[in-house]
């Protein structure tokens, strides 16, 4: 389960995919419901929206625990280390963004005096209060750190293909599950 030496782990693998997958559906849902008009389908994707990223916050938290715990892959042979340097500091941005998208948006909500709840279940507190100046800067920095988190995922996917097909070599493949191989079946 934990990473080895030549590729990430299963675990590592689920969190990856599963944190991919929830930025997409926040995005999406960020970019619908602020086009929407004021109306009760729109507060109930902005309610889902906020709840998604409180959910991103806390895989974010088990992601990096896990990583902790179970280190990473070294770098592949062969990887100029201008390249190691620039895929480390891409990472440390998106881990950077990812972590102040919700905040951000946390933030936002308590400067705008929204409760925020997470699917209903329950109330968060606030991180300040009713403050429109901090409104206004909290939901700057959120929109510019989501295009700012999307180019660094473009960037990011660029050179994981790039390396797949190009150079060839076990970037990309080394973060999807293996291929099981099918033993063969005996001559009868």
């Amino acid at each position: 389960m934990k990473n080895t030496a030549e590729r990430w782990g299963p675990i590592s693998q689920l969190l990856h995919w599963t944190i991919a997958l929830l930025i997409a559906a926040i995005a999406v849902l960020g970019l619908v419901m602020v086009e929407m008009a004021n109306t009760p389908d729109k507060i109930a994707l902005y309610s889902l929206h906020k709840s998604l990223g409180l959910s991103l916050l806390v895989l974010l938290l088990a992601r990096i625990g896990w990583r902790l715990y179970a280190g990473a892959p070294r770098p592949l042979p062969g990887t100029p280390h201008w390249q190691h340097r620039i895929a480390t500091a891409t990472h440390v941005a998106m881990y950077v963004l990812m972590f102040a998208m919700p905040l951000t948006g946390w933030l936002f909500n308590s400067a705008a005096g929204y409760p925020l709840q997470w699917f209903g279940l329950f109330n968060l507190p606030d991180l300040a209060g009713f403050d429109r100046a901090l409104r206004d800067r909290a939901d700057w920095l959120h929109e510019a750190g989501f295009w700012l988190l999307l180019a660094l995922v473009i960037v990011h996917a660029a050179a994981a293909f790039y390396h797949h097909l190009f150079q060839q070599d076990a970037t990309l493949t080394r973060m999807l599950p293996r291929r099981r191989t099918r033993e063969p079946a005996d001559a009868a």
